[in-house]
């Protein structure tokens, strides 16, 4: 079986796609089935690790669609009907038994291919609201998944009549967010032993800081100037960002000068969290993160408290702002926009969760409620079924 798959370069797009390929490799092994995975649009600088994970990869040129005005869009809509004769040569030469797209820049015209063979098609989204790609895609997908319930209605409520929003409605399945099996599976280690692992005192507290795939600027700039603050009472365990690592590293020095070693220790930094990041979400009493849906699931199949600090609105869109507030909605986190990060208001709301022990409780049964584990498993199946279809 030949299973192609597509979604645009970035981690939010890509990481869910390789926890997809991790389920269907296992479940080839275990049925007995050959399969020859593939991938087909633009992968950034993920084309080696996709490699390095068993998929083949074939490019295309990306046409990012915006909803806004932009220059670029201009050069991107010359650019779109090229990669659409890109990937009708590709696909054919491919021929893949089934699709799984993740949306995002180059995704929409290896679907419009795939479509045009006849080719089954499993969409997946992965936020609260449905991304303009995968939103001009839904009509050609034959199966669509989603991690949030509030995309599952926008589907359907954005359909023209009742027969046709029937229809959407019978196609979708609420999977949750596909994590990669590798990070939820094997020896977990308790809290205190995680810790240890990390270099951290078993008893104190400790603050797991992530900023996305890239880091985040802000969140790094914030953390470095309440820094003094926090190594009082807390340990930190923070991820700059492989760009921002430097200048983040020789900042703290400064911040943290007139301190004792003891104290600087407790202010750790890591460009990028790759095999150990088990271990940090094991190790961690709270995180501190953005709203992207990969991250927000993780901190929910680890059973983690959080305070969630979503992207803008200008720099993204509304997604990581409703990602997040969905979230809340299960008690399982806080939120401070970015407007509201102010020192004061931070450490009000930092204070006020881990004082209360009652309250960590609740807010970590509430992430595990949320969490589903399972969302690769669910989706490599319904990719199998539809490809041995045809």
């Amino acid at each position: 079986m030949r299973i192609l798959f597509t979604g645009g370069g970035t981690g939010g797009h890509i990481y869910p796609i390789l926890a997809v390929v991790e389920e269907l490799q296992a479940f080839a092994a275990k049925r007995n089935i050959n399969i020859d995975l593939q991938y087909l649009g633009a992968p950034g600088n993920f084309r080696k690790l996709f490699i390095a994970n068993g998929v083949s990869v074939s490019k295309i040129l990306s046409a990012k669609l915006r909803r806004y005005f932009d220059l670029r869009n201009f050069f991107d809509f010359i650019l779109f009907p090229i990669s659409v004769i890109q990937a009708f040569w590709k696909v054919f030469w491919i021929m893949p038994d089934v699709l799984f797209s993740k949306g995002g820049p180059g995704s929409l015209p290896v679907v419009i291919a795939c479509k045009f063979y006849q080719i089954p098609v499993v969409v997946h989204d992965s936020d609260s609201t449905i991304g303009l790609a995968n939103k001009l895609a839904l009509s050609f997908a034959d199966r669509i998944a989603v991690s949030f319930i509030s995309a599952a209605e926008e589907i359907v409520g954005m359909q023209k009549n009742a027969k046709k929003a029937e229809s959407f409605r019978a196609k979708i399945a609420f999977t949750g967010n596909p994590t990669r099996p590798s990070l939820l599976k094997g020896d977990i280690l308790d809290k205190e032993t995680a810790k240890k692992m990390l270099g951290f005192e078993s008893e104190k507290p400790l603050m797991l800081i992530l900023g996305g795939s890239q880091g985040s600027s802000t969140i790094n700039d914030f953390m470095l100037n309440i820094a003094g603050e926090l190594v009082k009472d807390w340990q930190i365990f923070h991820q700059t960002g492989i760009d921002n690592f430097n200048s983040v590293k020789s900042e703290l020095a400064v911040v943290l000068k007139g301190f004792g070693e003891g104290e600087k220790s407790q202010y750790k930094i890591v460009p990028y969290f790759e095999k150990n990041i088990k271990d940090a979400y094991s190790a961690a009493d709270i995180v501190i993160s953005r709203a992207s849906a990969g991250s927000i699931f993780e901190i929910a199949a680890f059973g983690k408290p959080s305070i969630l600090i979503p992207l803008s609105e200008k720099v993204v869109g509304v997604h990581q702002i409703r990602n997040a507030y969905e979230y809340a909605k299960t008690g399982a986190t806080v939120i401070v926009e970015e407007e509201n990060l102010k020192p004061h208001i931070f450490m009000s709301q930092l204070n006020k969760i881990i004082g209360d022990v009652d309250l960590l409780k609740k807010m970590s049964e509430a992430a595990r409620g949320f969490s589903k584990p399972d969302a690769a498993s669910k989706i490599a199946e319904e990719i199998i079924r539809l490809g041995a279809s045809i």
